[in-house]
């Protein structure tokens, strides 16, 4: 018994079973201690093996972790519980910049897309056997790689960056690998990797990027596979810079062995140009959603690589869904043939919302960070006192422990529903919030 709680099973996977269900009910907490395999098997009345098994799938769905002889525990979050779970309740009347979402008055229409792409169907539908990727929609996603400066390769679909991002890990490494991840960073990563099995080791990051000094520490310490957001990062606003691409790629070429990673989802949204890691080892993906910048209904990410990893992706998903929809390819390569989403003015509407709020933090002497997209990120002392403080005076933010690991304490505010008069009034509150040594307590 471990906390009041009893193990039960038979077989491998009714104990996996049993101990999963016990920390999705809360029964098992966070960091709570699993009985050593041969104890366990001895109250249990099986083989060692059996629990060992069972420990083996505990840990490959990113429930548990292992430490050697200091044993097994509860993830301090696991795998079962998501950070997007844990949603910040708004109350009527406030402002919330929590969501990440994009200014739905900044996406682009969709009418004759979605009529031509019916019309196109009408006339061809898409029946089994078909080939996967539009000729057109690959064509044109080519093309724009090219501009960019991407190597040449393959380009294949997946429902959305996170689902290109699981294929390409799955096919290359293996349960108890470790990634290295921005620290902060997208918080659907955190949740993914350890439901893969996988270790996760954080690199810290700047507005140029991943910082060099923590990216070579977790290549040195055997991370086989490197995840980078190469514009708009999320949370910090970040982008790549052409000097910081060019010290990563020089370290990348010591460790042929890595999957190197691009998710550059901001295409669209940003002018700022395109400086990737893409073909600085072997092994690399570069994925681009239409999420952000068309609609994140839009389920559809384009994807290039070298040949094998691109075709063990398409391999994953031939298994699984089969293809991207034809009608959701044929909308997006109108989408893009007609050029009706303007990245120009787009990028320009979110700057300058922004850099509005950046400089009001700035005159009232709040460091803050936000480079690129639609995201601000802004140090705190203590996020729970910020974000309540806050919430009290008419503004929701997203705490930032949902996009850290180790990194130290934040909050995210998303400008999208902001307009350029809010700056200086979001600022005050904000410099009210930041300031340390409040109690926290509020009437």
């Amino acid at each position: 018994m471990v906390g009041g709680y009893t193990f039960v099973g038979r077989g491998a996977a009714e104990i996996a079973a049993s101990v999963e269900g016990a920390v999705r009910q809360g029964s098992l907490a966070p960091g709570a201690a699993l009985p050593p395999v041969r104890e366990l098997a001895d109250r249990l009345g099986v083989n060692p093996n059996t629990v060992a098994a069972a420990y083996r799938q505990l840990r490959d769905r990113g429930v548990i972790e292992t430490a050697g002889r200091r044993g097994s525990r509860v993830r301090s979050r696991p795998a079962t519980t998501m950070r997007d779970e844990f949603v910040l309740e708004v109350p009527p009347g406030v402002r919330d910049l929590s969501t990440g979402n994009p200014d739905i008055a900044l996406l682009p229409p969709l009418d004759e897309a979605l009529a031509e792409a019916a019309a196109r169907h009408a006339r061809r539908p898409m029946l089994y056997g078909d080939m996967p990727v539009d000729d057109e929609l690959g064509r044109l996603a080519r093309d724009a790689f090219d501009a960019d400066g991407v190597p040449a390769g393959p380009v294949a679909l997946t429902s959305g960056s996170l689902d290109a991002i699981e294929r390409a890990l799955l096919t290359h490494l293996r349960p108890g690998d470790a990634v290295a991840v921005e620290d902060p960073g997208w918080g659907s990563i955190f949740d993914l990797i350890p439901a893969l099995g996988l270790r996760q080791v954080p690199v810290g990051v700047d507005d140029e990027g991943p910082l060099l000094p923590d990216a070579e520490q977790a290549l040195h310490q055997g991370a086989r596979a490197l995840i980078v957001t190469d514009r708009g990062q999320n949370p910090t606003g970040g982008a790549i810079s052409a000097a910081r691409s060019e010290d990563l790629r020089s370290l990348l070429a010591d460790y042929p062995q890595v999957l190197v990673i691009d998710d550059d989802h901001a295409h669209g949204l940003t002018e700022l140009p395109l400086h990737a890691l893409s073909g600085s080892t072997p092994h690399w993906m570069l994925v681009r959603s239409t999420a952000k910048a068309y609609g994140p209904d839009l389920r559809l990410a384009v994807l290039t690589g070298d040949p094998l990893t691109v075709e063990r992706v398409r391999g994953r998903y031939r298994l699984g869904p089969g293809w991207v929809s034809s009608l959701l390819q044929h909308t997006v390569a109108h989408l893009w043939r007609t050029e009706v989403l303007d990245t120009a003015a787009v990028s320009a509407s979110y700057a300058a919302r922004r850099n509005g709020l950046l400089t009001a933090l700035a005159d009232r002497g709040v460091t803050a960070f936000g480079r690129s997209s639609m995201n601000v990120w802004i140090p705190v002392p203590e996020e729970t006192v910020a974000v309540a403080w806050l919430l009290r005076s008419g503004w929701a933010v997203a705490p930032g422990a949902r996009f850290r690991l180790s990194s130290p304490p934040g909050v995210r505010v998303t400008v999208s529903p902001l307009t350029t008069d809010d700056a200086v009034p979001l600022a005050e509150v904000i410099a009210v919030a930041v300031r340390p040594h409040r109690t926290g307590r509020f009437a």
